[in-house]
Parts: structure tokens; C-alpha cells; sequence
């Protein structure tokens, strides 16, 4: 950024503004009010209504002023001997206050308390247009905001860089009109469209800010297709051998999605490919044969998930797969004893055709022979550093990242729009329903209860611990404190415990019992929240549930109904409920869609925590919203592909308006 772009302020406001992301003039314009005040208009006293914020002007009266209709007591949180002073000078000079506030009508009649006020002449002229409310910073005063503001408006390039017609052909203002209205917004202008933000003059910046979204994401999108990457031809034999040894058979929606990265892989620019499904809807054995196909071309393919058990139980599922068709299958964590980690290290420098592993995959110790596929399963949990990390070992492998947590479409068109995005949309046969039961934890007895009775009719038990996200040590106490009360009520049952803190070796074995049948009811902690798959567990128990987000809550239910036997998940809560949680529960009660979830979820909670790590590298959204505004989404779209394609300097000019040096932060 150029000196003469920054914002010329005294050194100490600068570095408040920074805080608001205000560095360039630019940065100014863009900085939009939050709400209006209308000042260009004046109420009488009488007629004023109370809790409405409005203007009065009137001469003073001490502590009281009036105008023709009536008097108003003031109140003040905060009076200073400067303010007596002001104001006793205005009452001896017959001066006028203008004061705005709300008015409220108490013992003392009519009232405002701590009003913003201002000595006017008699007949001084009122503002042309309503007074902008900016978000702001300690600091950073309303007035030191609108006095940076108008000079920035004045001096800023406010070219249209959009095609008049199309705008309004679409019901868009122009850029330039726009963003005055937006800072300084006429009287009669429709209040309630401004402060619902569905205003033309609002609707335009909402687009323009996800034109800028979608460019930045397709120009990386094109940037890393100009890259070279291995090219995985294969005959398909491995991918064959291993469909004939499955005891089941591939959904539609499986074979569609093989065939989608098949032809990635199959290209000579790298694969950027986000594979999402519902919990249980088959992501493992689609990753499994996308990487026949990598090892088939004589490539290497590299399978990263961020917890222990879960990269553990994908080794042990693939190891059984692949192993009988001669692919060989290597095993990297942290918790390997180093003599063991040093040769594992060896061999996926040599000979290691899949390795699997934890974030171990990472590092600078770990090299690879020749890396041609990168497979991260949960890829929301890794940061776009890490994710950065594995690719350059391969020289630019190609990539296949999976979710189980779905992504709401207008998510997935606004900030994947980077990425290829597979959908699984069709669970396999077999899979039972899963009822859900809401119960407080007053009636924990009956629980009890149905924990043994499903044991005794051979059926196994998760009990799923609160989760504490303030203190992972009282997290882990309340796994403990649990398995012993359970231990205590429920005696004559295998009752076993599995928490983040065990070793890894431990955990292992743990989950390797469950799932031999050796242990009745496991208590875990959220460590079992993806990748367990034990068919014979029937009942899932989530203490405190109304801790859980609806993410979690969805990925644990799925821990359960993964064999022919009737499921339920049990939510326990404790009263009294808040609003947010009460919602929560009602949505997993209500919907066993992971889609309908993750949209409903949304809709709740915003894109923030559903982007995850992608936050550091894609423009979040300040003004448009992903619900209301999907049809912009769209439109920006197809904007974004025509002004790359066909006015390049264009969607040059709109990356920089909008984001600044920030574009680069988009890497992975």
C-alpha cells in the first residue's frame, strides 16, 4: 500500500482505526453505518412518543427545558462543571438546545435521560440527511469517524466498474450513488429498508462485497490449474480387484463421485476436490479407491485425519482392504514408540505405497517418495498451514479433502468456491433409523435403565461425556467422575473409559475391545465423534447435550444405527434451558438430515464457525447475508467468470477496492 493510500491521521488513531480494519482511504467508504438517526427533524415535547429515539429543540430551563408544547426534565449519567456552565450560559443568552434521545414519561413528566445535545442560534438550519452510526472502537469517537469519512468520500475513486445497463437490468444503483446515499441518506428515504438493509443502495454494496468474495476465490481457483501435478492415468484394475472383495456394493451417488475424481485425477493441474457426505454415507471407501488409483499410476497417496483414534480407525479399515491386493500400508502418530515412528518414517521414503497417519504426516522429518495424492478426512480441523504443509511434500500432489459435516449450499457457493465440491447424497442399505429422545436429566433412572436392558439383549452403549470447553482437566474429571458412578450403578456390566488424555496405544485398545464386544457401555469423552464404527452399538447417551453444537450432536447420534438393530440416541439436558440451546435441541429432535442440519445450523449460528480455518484465507463477509441474499451469491457468480474472462484489469480494480493486500491471504 502506497503512503498516499493510507488515512491521514495523527499516529495514535491510526493504530485504533487498524483495529477496525480501516487503513486506506478506501477502507473508509466501505466502512458503513450500522444504523441511522434521523436529525432532520424536530418534535414537540407534547406530542413526542415515549421510547422512540427523536430530536427536540428547546431553551433551558436549569434542569428542565421547554419548547411551546410543554417542559422536559433532563438527566444526566455524567455531568461535568463544564456542561453547568454551558448550560447556564445558554439559559442567561436565551440560547436553544437541540437534544436527541428518547423520551420517557415518568414521575417527573416527561424526561430524557443522558440526551446527546448541542447549543443552536434560534432558526439555525437542520442537517440534510440522516446522521450514520458506525461501528466503532474505544477510542474512535462518532464524530472523529463522519470528519474522516466525508473528506474520504470527496477524494476516492468511485468509478463504476460495472456495465450500467446490467446493473440496471438487476435493480442496481450505481457504485458512486450507492455509497453516498448509504453515508448520508436523505430525508424520506425508507428507514425501514436501510435499517433491514434490503435498500437498491444496500443491495448493490452486498453484491459488489461477494463479487469481490468470488473473484478472489475463482482467481485462485485458475491460478492453481496453471500449476503442473501428476497425472494418475490408470487402467482401473486395483479399483476393480478391490469393489470384487466388498461384502457390499457401491451407492449411485458413490459411483458418481468416483468417477468425478477419477477425471480429476486423471488431469495434468492438481485436484482441489472437497468430498462431502452425511455421517455413515461411504467417504472412506471412496478416498480408498481414489487412492487405488494414485498407487495403480505409481504414485503415492497420503491419508491425514486430526485425531489419533480416527486416523487409527481408518488405517486398520484400509490395511484390511488394500493389504490383500499387495498395496502396502504404512502407519505414522505421534504416540509410536520412536524406534517404531524412525522405521514407519523409512518406509514412506521408500517403499510405503498409503501412509496414514495424525498431523505427524506434516513433518519436516517425514518425507515421501513420490506423493501423488494428499487425502485429509475432517478437513475443517486443519489449519490452511497445515494443509499447505502436506501439499508441498509431494510437489504438488493433488488433493481430496472430506467433511462429515455438510456444508449448506449457499456456504458452499460463497466461501468453497475455490474447490471442486462432490456431494454424497445417498446413505447405504442396511443403515436403521435412529430415533432421538429428548429427557431431562431429572428422569436419569430411566436411562439407567435402558442402558441395561439394551446390554442384556446383547446390544453395546456409548455414554458420551459433557463437553467443557472452558477446561479440558474438568472435562477429563467429569469423564472419570462418570465412569465411576456408572461403574457403581450398573456393577455387573463392562463398563470402559476413553478420553482424549489416554495414550494413544491405550485409546486404541480401548475402542479395539468395544468393538470386539469386551466392553458393554464405553464413556467417552467427544474423541469418539467421527470415524467409530462399531454395527452392534445400538444406544447412544449424550449427557448435558445442550453444551453440544448441532455438528457435534449430528456426528455423534451417527455412532449408532450402523447395523440392522432398532437405534436411539438419548439427549440428556439439564434445566433451565436458554433460547440458543432450546433451538439447538429442538433441530436435532426434529431432523435427521445432515443437510437440513447444517442449513438450520447456519441460520443459527452464521458462516463463521462453519468455515473453520478457511477463515485466515477467504474474504468473510461484513454486509451480505447467506440466507437473504442468495440470489446475489448467484449473480456474483456468473459476474465473476465473465469480468476474469473478459475485463481482467476490471476484476483487478474490484479485488483491490475491496480487499486490499488481503487477497493474498488466500492459499489453501
Amino acid at each position: 500500500m502506497s503512503s498516499a493510500d493510507e488515512i491521514k491521521a495523527p499516529p495514535t488513531l491510526r493504530d485504533k482505526l487498524r483495529k477496525l480494519g480501516l487503513t486506506r482511504s478506501t477502507d473508509l467508504v466501505l466502512h458503513l453505518p450500522i444504523r441511522y438517526e434521523d436529525e432532520t427533524a424536530l418534535t414537540s415535547i407534547a406530542t413526542a412518543l415515549d421510547g422512540v429515539p427523536l430530536q427536540v429543540e428547546a431553551e433551558v430551563l436549569v434542569v428542565r427545558v421547554s419548547d411551546a408544547s410543554g417542559e422536559l426534565v433532563l438527566r444526566f449519567l455524567n455531568f461535568y462543571g463544564s456542561q453547568t456552565r454551558q448550560l447556564e450560559r445558554a439559559r442567561d443568552e436565551a440560547k436553544r438546545l437541540r437534544l436527541f434521545g428518547e423520551i420517557r414519561h415518568g414521575f417527573l413528566g416527561a424526561e430524557m435521560v443522558h440526551p446527546r445535545y448541542r447549543v443552536v442560534a434560534e432558526h439555525e438550519a437542520l442537517p440534510q440527511s440522516l446522521t450514520p452510526v458506525y461501528p466503532t472502537t474505544a477510542g474512535v469517537s462518532q464524530a472523529a469517524l463522519r470528519k474522516l469519512i466525508v473528506p474520504a468520500l470527496a477524494a476516492d475513486d468511485l468509478a463504476e466498474l460495472l456495465d450500467a445497463r446490467w446493473c440496471a437490468q438487476h435493480d442496481l444503483p450505481a457504485y458512486a450513488d450507492a455509497v453516498h446515499l448509504l453515508h448520508a441518506p436523505p430525508p424520506g428515504v425508507a428507514e425501514n429498508e436501510l435499517q433491514l438493509r434490503t435498500h437498491p443502495a444496500w443491495r448493490r454494496i452486498k453484491f459488489d462485497e461477494v463479487l469481490a468474495q468470488q473473484l478472489s476465490l475463482r482467481r485462485s481457483y485458475l491460478a492453481r490449474r496453471q500449476k503442473g501435478a501428476p497425472l494418475l492415468k490408470s487402467t482401473g484394475q486395483l479399483a476393480r480387484q478391490l469393489l470384487a472383495k466388498l461384502h457390499f456394493a457401491l451407492t449411485g451417488a458413490q459411483q458418481r463421485v468416483c468417477a468425478e475424481i477419477s477425471h480429476d485425477l486423471d488431469q495434468p493441474y492438481p485436484m482441489q476436490r472437497l468430498l462431502q457426505g452425511d455421517v455413515g454415507s461411504g467417504k472412506t471407501i471412496v478416498a480408498a479407491l481414489a487412492a487405488c488409483q494414485a498407487i495403480e499410476a505409481g504414485y503415492q497417496a497420503a491419508f491425514m485425519a486430526p485425531t489419533e483414534i480416527l486416523a487409527e480407525q481408518h488405517y486398520l479399515k484400509l490395511r484390511t482392504w488394500l493389504e490383500p491386493l499387495g498395496i502396502e500400508v504404512a502407519w505414522l502418530s505421534g504416540s509410536l514408540k520412536k524406534s517404531v515412528r524412525r522405521a514407519m518414517t523409512l518406509q514412506a521414503a521408500s517403499t510405503a505405497q498409503l501412509v496414514v497417519g495424525t498431523h505427524v504426516l506434516i513433518q519436516d522429518s517425514v518425507d515421501f517418495a513420490r506423493l501423488g495424492l494428499v487425502i485429509v478426512d475432517e478437513q475443517h480441523r486443519f489449519g490452511v498451514a497445515q494443509r499447505l504443509e502436506l501439499r508441498k511434500k509431494g510437489g504438488n500432489p493433488h488433493q481430496l479433502m472430506m467433511s462429515a459435516t455438510p456444508i449448506p449450499r449457499t456456504l458452499a457457493m460463497s466461501y468453497y468456491a475455490d474447490l471442486d465440491v462432490s456431494v454424497l447424497d445417498e446413505l447405504p442399505p442396511g443403515r436403521t433409523p435412529i430415533r432421538t429422545k429428548l429427557i431431562s436429566d431429572q428422569r436419569r433412572n430411566e436411562v439407567i435403565s435402558r442402558v441395561r436392558t439394551t446390554v442384556a439383549s446383547g446390544r453395546q452403549v456409548y455414554w458420551v461425556c459433557p463437553l467443557i470447553e472452558e477446561s479440558e482437566k474438568l472435562q477429563l474429571q467429569t469423564a472419570i467422575d462418570t465412569h465411576i458412578a456408572l461403574c457403581e450403578e450398573l456393577g455387573d456390566l463392562r463398563i470402559g473409559l476413553v478420553h482424549g488424555r489416554l495414550r494413544g496405544d491405550e485409546k486404541i485398545a480401548t475402542m479395539a475391545a468395544f468393538a470386539a464386544g469386551e466392553i458393554d457401555v464405553l464413556v467417552a469423552t467427544t474423541v469418539i465423534e467421527v470415524g467409530v464404527d462399531v454395527a452392534n452399538a445400538s444406544l447412544m447417551v449424550i449427557e448435558h447435550a445442550e453444551r453440544f453444537g448441532l455438528s457435534q450432536l449430528h456426528q455423534l447420534r451417527g455412532r449408532v444405527g450402523r447395523g440392522a438393530h432398532d437405534s436411539v440416541c438419548v439427549l440428556l439436558y439439564q434445566k433451565p434451558l436458554s433460547e440458543t440451546a432450546r433451538a439447538r435441541l429442538k433441530i436435532i429432535f426434529e431432523n435427521t438430515d445432515g443437510f437440513e442440519i447444517a442449513r438450520q445450523d447456519l441460520h443459527l449460528r452464521g458462516p463463521g464457525e462453519f468455515v473453520g480455518s478457511r477463515q485466515s484465507g477467504v474474504p468473510l463477509l461484513r454486509y451480505a447475508d447467506l440466507e437473504v441474499d442468495t440470489d446475489l451469491i448467484e449473480l456474483a457468480r456468473g459476474m465473476a467468470e465473465y469480468l476474469l474472462r473478459e475485463a481482467p484489469d476490471r476484476a483487478s480494480q474490484h479485488l483491490k477496492r475491496w480487499l486490499g493486500s488481503r487477497e493474498e491471504l488466500l492459499k489453501a
